[in-house]
């Protein structure tokens, strides 16, 4: 029987200080809301340097505005995305966002909590997980901590472990976790993710210019894999002209 309820217009989707924003890949759109949170340059690198093939299951843990798994979806790196998200408000602009684009049938936003996937997804559930977690674990001084800006920087509401912890039950083994970071947290992000069986086999850093030091960096873990790591080469992000570098530009150009 066929339905006759009409597609949502731009207006329709759109809450109170949301916008809709280009993603410029295969003319995705994407609703945010700059009062909250947008979402930055990690996302799409991350999404960028995450493995994934056609065939695979991926899900992204915090999710925010579902900007990683529209732009995996976009290259190809996925059959099926789910977005775990435990902001009731980011969850649902995410969910508009995957209606806007047409791609309700390829992505599943869920409200739900990292800490609690257990209760969600049965083990080796997927075959990559990715995630772009808070980076600062030093909460002191914050004026309000239930911001959606806070809790999307810093461990309020969930750990790097929590996050590692979640990636190895949810991941298949020889399944594959990527994930953003702080280059000063990198021992304790080894540490960790080798303590769940996580094995990291590759690693980019970004630096903003040859003059300064890097500011991020790309982790890969594979679920059981051997003991070997794959250094990339250093993504510079801004060149001497002020401009993107050629190399960053690639990563934004799928």
């Amino acid at each position: 029987m066929m339905s006759n309820e009409k597609p949502l217009t731009e207006s329709e989707l759109l809450k109170d200080g949301e916008r809709i924003d280009d993603l410029q890949c295969r003319g995705y759109r994407i609703i945010q809301n700059p009062s909250t949170f947008c979402f930055g340059m990690d996302a799409v690198l991350l999404s960028d340097f995450a493995s994934g093939k056609q065939k695979d299951s991926v899900i992204d843990l915090g999710t925010g505005t579902g900007v990683i798994p529209m732009l995996m979806e976009a290259q190809g790196k996925g059959r099926h995305f789910v977005g775990l998200e435990l902001q009731e408000y980011s969850a649902d602009m995410a969910s508009r966002s995957v209606c806007l684009n047409g791609l309700s049938s390829k992505i599943e936003i869920v409200n739900g909590d990292i800490k609690n996937v257990a209760a969600l997804y049965k083990t080796a559930s997927f075959d990559v997980v990715t995630s772009n977690p808070p980076y600062i674990n030093q909460n002191h001084g914050l004026e309000n901590e239930k911001s959606p800006f806070n809790i999307a920087r810093h461990e309020i509401t969930v750990t790097l472990e929590d996050v590692v912890k979640a990636a190895a039950y949810l991941l298949k083994e020889g399944g594959s976790f990527a994930m953003i970071h702080k280059p000063f947290r990198l021992a304790e992000i080894f540490r960790i993710l080798m303590a769940y069986r996580l094995e990291p086999k590759r690693m980019c850093l970004v630096q903003p210019s040859t003059d300064k030091e890097p500011n991020m960096v790309l982790i890969e873990a594979v679920k059981g894999g051997r003991s070997m790591i794959k250094i990339e080469p250093t993504l510079i992000v801004y060149g001497q002209d002020g401009g993107y570098t050629d190399e960053l530009l690639k990563r934004y150009s799928h």
